[in-house]
């Protein structure tokens, strides 16, 4: 994937400034080891491609009655990568990570929260629409992010979109405590290139929830959000494969930041949700 240039002010890790913050209390830098079948997926390596739909099946993949693999990756031919991943969510509703994917896109020190070891930096490219929140708040909005993904730094931008644009209507999304799914196009956060697409979705479960995430990344969806991207993309296309390296650094990353919410995102719902965007500028991103 294409790395980006750090820039000034930007930092991982808590400062004073952001231990100042009235959620800095949920601030845990240390991760817990990665979950047994995600160490499993890693030891297998590659999968066959059948196993790990594209995003045209992902409803069925998603929604329908087989058994499919939760967890594994596999490189497609077009130098794109697929890549799925489970995570157990004790004491985590869906309607929780609506409400997490809607809070924390204001303030870097939210997002340092969700991966300590990996986030750097967050903003909204528009400011959001007054008086909203969770689903309301995010979807049509474009989160820009500085994180890590294994040892390079990216800037995407992660453009939500209404889970019906994925072909995702499945009745349980209707209640958010029994679903919800969190869709997106991910892009560069610093060119007009768009290069994949993310779903997480969260069924409630005995005791808490199962988050279960896909990646489309690279080959036919890279695609240009302008005339200039769109000539950028075509050239991308011929040249950019995506690589082992890649896809077992997607799998490692969300394999470790969605328990590491999971793990205070109760608590921090219970003292935030009702109080408003407390901490937080609410202000536009900054380029």
């Amino acid at each position: 994937m294409k790395s980006s240039k750090p820039i000034s002010g930007r930092y991982l890790g808590y400062r004073e400034a952001d231990r100042a913050m009235p959620y800095a209390r949920f601030f845990n830098p240390e991760l817990a080891p990665l979950a047994s079948h995600v160490c499993a997926a890693l030891d297998r390596g590659g999968v066959p491609i059948d196993l790990l739909p594209g995003i045209d099946g992902a409803a069925e993949n998603l929604f329908g009655d087989t058994a499919v693999l939760e967890d594994g990756w596999v490189l497609t031919q077009d130098g794109g990568m697929r890549v799925s991943v489970r995570t157990d969510m004790p004491g985590v509703t869906p309607a929780m990570v609506d409400w997490w994917f809607g809070w924390h896109g204001d303030a870097p020190a939210k997002y340092k929260l969700w991966h300590p070891q990996a986030h750097v930096h967050v903003g909204w490219r528009e400011t959001p629409p007054a008086g909203t929140s969770g689903r309301a708040l995010y979807v049509g909005q474009t989160s820009i992010v500085d994180e890590y993904i294994g040892s390079d730094l990216i800037r995407g931008a992660i453009s939500f979109v209404p889970p019906a644009s994925f072909g995702f209507t499945d009745p349980r999304l209707d209640d958010d405590q029994q679903a919800t799914i969190v869709c997106a196009r991910l892009g560069l956060g610093d060119a007009p290139i768009d290069i994949g697409y993310l779903a997480h979705h969260v069924r409630a479960v005995p005791g808490g929830s199962e988050m279960r995430s896909r990646f489309w990344m690279g080959g036919a969806h890279v695609g240009g959000r302008n005339f200039v991207g769109s000539l950028a993309a075509a050239v991308a296309k011929r040249v950019l494969r995506l690589t082992e390296s890649d896809a077992r650094a997607l799998l490692v990353h969300c394999g470790q930041e969605m328990p590491h919410l999971a793990a205070f995102l109760p608590a921090l719902h219970a003292e935030f949700a009702d109080n408003g965007p407390a901490g937080t500028s609410n202000t536009r991103m900054a380029s």
